[in-house]
């Protein structure tokens, strides 16, 4: 069964139309599959949404695997990172994710737990 995480930030009032249509023309990652060192398979990124509340986002992201595949695995997708140097000039706090480690420091401090999720019966 997939999870869910969530990663919460805010960006500086005025700024939240450019920072949609950055994230309205943001590309799919290179790769949705996730694996360790030696190429065996450690989960997936499912899905993803942003959602913008005044200068509050929020990312949603279903995904299999454990969550610090994830975190690696987001941080070396090329997409990802284009989208965070676009990003930086209109965040209220400024973020280093330059590197995995740095980009999983930032999601931690920043990460909602599902507390609840519902599935259909597909």
């Amino acid at each position: 069964m997939p999870d869910f995480t969530a990663v919460t930030w805010t960006v500086k009032p005025g700024s939240e139309e450019r920072v949609a249509e950055l994230f309205a023309g943001y590309k799919r990652p290179d790769s949705f599959v996730m694996e360790d060192a030696e190429g065996n398979v450690t989960g997936k990124l499912i899905a993803t949404a942003v959602f913008m509340k005044d200068n509050r986002v929020v990312r949603v992201i279903e995904y299999e695997g454990s969550l610090p595949a994830l975190m690696r695995h987001m941080a070396a997708q090329d997409t990802v990172r284009e989208l965070e140097e676009q990003l930086a000039e209109f965040l209220e706090q400024p973020r280093d994710t330059s590197s995995p480690t740095a980009f999983r420091d930032f999601f931690i401090a920043n990460s909602m737990r599902c507390v609840a999720a519902r599935w259909s019966d597909r």
